[in-house]
């Protein structure tokens, strides 16, 4: 499959090894400009033939609460004010005062309901610290003369508390502490460049899967060391790498014993779900955030490095708002009973890297779904290469539409009749809005996966379903 690069706004590997690929272009985005402050009504006087009668906050303040609450009276003497924003610090209108009825007197200065509001919220916080000093007031004693006798925390014993051992199942604690010793930090140098990412332990024996991006950022002769959560540390070689799926196996020298990762599937999660993103961010080995899956089948367009120039690097990713910053590449996301769900890949920047800076996390993050990763890694320790799923045709990764441009003579999706120039629509009940989404859901499966196929004319017209087995192709990463 030929595909053209991505153009526009571009997630980057989250590792700064990977600069050595090419910048990421990134997409500015405005300020939020403040909204204009809002109005506050005028309180006009009472009619002269009655009594001046309570403003609704007096009645507020001063009603029985056995009572029914009055509401405000009709009347344009009780004109209520409208909650806006007030006009902030230095705004445009320093000193201004916005009555919606300037042909009537205005009788209160125009901040008089911020500080009625601040006395009905003292009231009630007074009414909360009332309860709340009854209790501590029981805790008071007297001594014999008759004054207080004073008590002092720092004088109460140490606990024997293990907050360790009293971590509940299914915390973020419990889970950090079992993941935990499964995740390492891996350190890549050479003459070209140097850095640390991320990785999950696979087997007791050392073998380590972590991105493509980390273990050959380095470049052929570089350098790998491993450091585990026990501190120890281990040289490492590479296994093999797939730069299509950004992935990659390493091998430890020396250890065992080691405490592999559980594997999860991503084939069930739910937007929603809580998870939990471990590694090794700009160096602090064992670090542990929080958030939750944010959106699936996100098509997400990398630069890997090593990759051939005819295939574009596309991640059919989870995206989670758990903060990932340079160093995550290659850690691991899971779920909430420590199964490995994806492997943290990638981060959508705001900027800097045309100042050769590398923006932090912005909540918006990547993660390639465990079950590929399981069927990539395996690949790569038996063969040292690993295959991806292609469907035949040639397009243009960057349109919103997967407009067919070529099939390929034999290829799969000639094979079943798709034509030149058709738009593809589904890959089986999956919408497909652009090309990187065809790619990306392509690449979801394997070689020699049957899938069925939705699409349309050029006008977008008379809609067909085919079936297309999909061929497969090799990246030769490894070595």
């Amino acid at each position: 499959m030929t595909e053209d690069s991505k153009a526009g706004a571009t997630p980057q590997p989250d590792n700064p090894n990977a600069a050595a690929a090419g910048p990421y272009p990134t997409q500015d985005i405005s300020a939020v400009q403040p909204g204009r402050p809002g109005q506050a009504h005028g309180y006009p006087g009472p009619a002269p033939q009655e009594a001046p009668r309570p403003s609704i906050w007096q009645q507020r303040m001063s009603h029985n609460p056995t009572q029914p609450f009055p509401g405000p009276e009709s009347g344009p003497e009780y004109t209520q004010p409208s909650y806006a924003p007030p006009i902030p610090p230095g705004g445009p209108y320093p000193g201004a005062v916005f009555n919606a009825h300037p042909q009537q007197p205005q009788l209160e200065p125009a901040r008089r309901p911020v500080r009625t509001g601040l006395v009905v919220g003292a009231v009630a916080l007074a009414l909360v610290s009332g309860g709340v000093g009854g209790a501590v007031g029981s805790l008071v004693t007297r001594s014999d003369n008759g004054r207080a006798v004073v008590t002092n925390a720092l004088d109460a014993p140490k606990p024997n508390v293990s907050n360790v051992t009293n971590a509940p199942a299914g915390s973020t604690q419990a889970v950090a502490q079992k993941v935990l010793p499964s995740v390492v930090m891996i350190k890549v140098a050479s003459n070209r460049a140097q850095g640390e990412g991320s990785g999950v332990v696979l087997s007791s024996d050392g073998l380590i899967l972590t991105n493509n991006h980390v273990a050959s950022g380095g470049g052929v002769n570089a350098k790998m060391e491993v450091a585990f959560a026990d501190g120890t540390t281990a040289p490492a070689t590479l296994v093999g790498a797939d730069p299509v799926s950004d992935l990659a196996v390493i091998k430890v020298q020396g250890k065992d014993g080691l405490t592999p990762i559980e594997l999860g599937t991503s084939s069930n999660l739910a937007v929603g779900q809580s998870v939990i993103a471990i590694g090794s961010p700009l160096g602090l080995a064992g670090t542990v955030t929080t958030g939750i899956v944010s959106a699936l089948n996100r098509p997400v367009s990398t630069n890997g490095e090593g990759t051939p120039s005819q295939v574009q690097p596309v991640i059919d990713a989870i995206q989670t708002d758990a903060a990932i910053n340079p160093g995550n590449s290659g850690g691991a996301l899971v779920d909430g009973s420590g199964k490995l769900i994806g492997i943290n890949t990638a981060i959508a920047s705001l900027g800097g890297e045309a100042t050769g800076q590398q923006s932090g996390s912005i909540g918006l993050g990547f993660a390639i779904p465990v079950d590929q990763a399981r069927r990539v890694a395996e690949e790569l320790i038996k063969t040292g290469h690993a295959t991806y799923a292609q469907i035949g045709i040639k397009l243009r990764p960057q349109d919103t539409a997967a407009r067919v441009l070529e099939a390929t003579p034999d290829g799969p999706a000639a094979k079943a009749g798709i034509p030149a120039g058709s738009i593809i629509t589904k890959v089986d009940s999956r919408t497909i809005d652009s090309g990187d989404a065809l790619i990306a859901a392509v690449r979801s499966h394997q070689p020699g996966d049957k899938v069925k196929i939705t699409y349309t004319d050029e006008q977008g017209n008379n809609p067909k379903t085919v079936e297309v087995t999909l061929s497969g192709a090799a990246a030769d990463g490894g070595r």
